[in-house]
C-alpha cells in the first residue's frame, strides 16, 4: 500500500498566494490606447495562452517550491502475515489389537492412518513428529516442517513392526521428549490407542506428570467399540486367523492423562467418529497469525525542486521567444 505523508503541511497555505498574484496582475494590467490592436501586433496573432505561458510556468514553479517546503514523503507499507506454527507429535498405536475389524470395511489401524494423514494435511505451518508404539515406542519422524515425510511414514505403519503390547507411558514419554527443547508456545501430543497400558518401564502417570511439567498438552483418543471384536490371533500363508475377543479401552486412564495436561480425551467407536475427533483437535489447536508491518519512506523534496527549476527555465525560454519588436 502506498500513501503520502506531509510533515510541514502549513506551508501549503503559500499556495493561496498564487491566485492572489494572478488577480493583482490582472487589476494592474496596462491597456494601450490603440484603436486597432492589429496594427500593433500585425494581422497574425498568437493564441492568448502563449502570452499566459510564462506566468503559468512561474506559478507552477512557485507551487512546487511550496509543496517541497511541506517535505512530502512517499510511504510504501507492506503487511505480511506469518503463522506461528504449533509443535505436534503424533503417537499412534500399532499393536496387534489395532487389526480388529470393528471399523469395517477397514481395520482400526487403516482408519487411523487415513485420519492422521488428513490431519497432517490440514496443519500447513506446524512442526510435526511421529511416534509409533506397541510394547515399545519408536520415533518414526523426529519432527519436521516437510509434511510429505510425515505422511509417507504414516502410510508405512503396520502392526507387527514392534514387539507386541501397549506401552502408553513409554509412548507419551518418547513424544514429550521430542518436544521438550522446542520454543513454540503451543506444544501438543496426540496419542491414539485402542487398549490399556500393559508394557514398558514408564507408567502413564509418570509420563503425564513429566509432560505437564513441560507445559505439553496431551490429547488422547481411544478407538474401538467395547465388547467383542474380531482380532487376528495367528498369521498363516493364507492370511490372518481371527477370533472374537473382548477388547477394552481404559477410558479413565486416557481421560486422566488428557485432563492433567490441559488437553481432552475423545472416544471413537466408528470411522466417522474418528474423523470428527481429529477435526475437533484441529479447531482447538489453531495456528496463531502474526502480522509483520514494514515501511519504506522516500522523500520527494529533491524531485519537486528539480521540477520547479525546470519550469523556471521553461518560463525564461517562453519569455525569450515571446519578445517581439514593434516598428514605428
Amino acid at each position: 500500500m502506498t500513501r503520502f505523508a506531509l510533515t510541514g503541511w502549513p506551508f501549503l497555505l503559500l499556495l493561496l498566494l498564487i491566485p492572489a498574484g494572478w488577480l493583482l496582475m490582472r487589476s494592474n494590467r496596462v491597456r494601450l490606447p490603440y484603436p486597432d490592436v492589429k496594427r500593433l501586433i500585425g494581422e497574425r496573432r498568437r493564441p492568448r495562452f502563449w502570452w499566459l505561458a510564462p506566468s503559468a510556468l512561474r506559478s507552477g514553479s512557485l507551487a512546487l517550491v511550496a509543496i517541497a517546503l511541506v517535505h512530502p514523503v512517499r510511504v510504501w507499507e507492506k503487511v505480511e502475515s506469518e503463522r506461528e506454527g504449533v509443535a505436534i507429535v503424533l503417537a499412534v498405536d500399532i499393536s496387534s489389537s489395532m487389526l480388529a475389524e470393528d471399523f469395517r470395511p477397514d481395520n482400526r489401524i487403516e482408519v487411523a492412518k487415513r485420519e492422521v494423514v488428513r490431519f497432517v494435511e490440514g496443519r500447513e505451518s506446524d512442526w510435526i513428529g511421529l511416534v509409533a508404539f506397541a510394547g515399545e515406542a519408536l520415533t518414526m519422524v523426529p519432527g519436521t516442517l516437510d509434511h510429505a515425510v510425515v505422511e509417507a511414514a504414516v502410510e508405512r505403519l503396520e502392526a507387527g513392526q514392534l514387539r507386541d503390547g501397549t506401552a502408553i507411558g513409554v509412548a507419551l514419554a518418547t513424544a514429550a521428549n521430542r518436544l521438550r527443547d522446542l520454543e513454540p508456545e503451543s506444544r501438543i501430543v496426540v496419542l491414539l490407542t485402542d487398549g490399556d497400558n500393559n508394557s514398558g518401564g514408564i507408567s502413564p502417570e509418570e509420563a503425564t506428570a513429566a509432560a505437564a511439567s513441560l507445559g505439553i498438552r496431551v490429547y488422547t483418543i481411544g478407538v474401538g467399540r467395547d465388547g467383542v471384536a474380531p482380532v487376528p490371533v495367528a498369521k498363516t500363508a493364507f492370511g490372518y486367523q481371527y477370533a472374537n475377543i473382548r477388547v477394552h479401552v481404559n477410558d479413565e486412564l486416557l481421560d486422566q492423562m488428557a485432563t492433567q495436561t490441559g488437553g481432552l480425551y475423545f472416544r471413537a467407536t466408528d470411522p466417522e467418529g474418528l474423523t470428527r475427533i481429529y477435526e475437533r483437535i484441529n479447531e482447538l489447536e489453531t495456528t496463531p497469525l502474526k502480522e509483520v508491518r514494514t515501511e519504506e519512506r522516500v522523500g520527494l523534496r529533491r524531485e519537486l525542486l528539480l521540477a520547479a527549476l525546470g519550469l523556471l527555465l521553461l518560463e525564461l525560454l517562453a519569455g525569450a521567444t515571446r519578445a517581439r519588436r514593434v516598428w514605428a
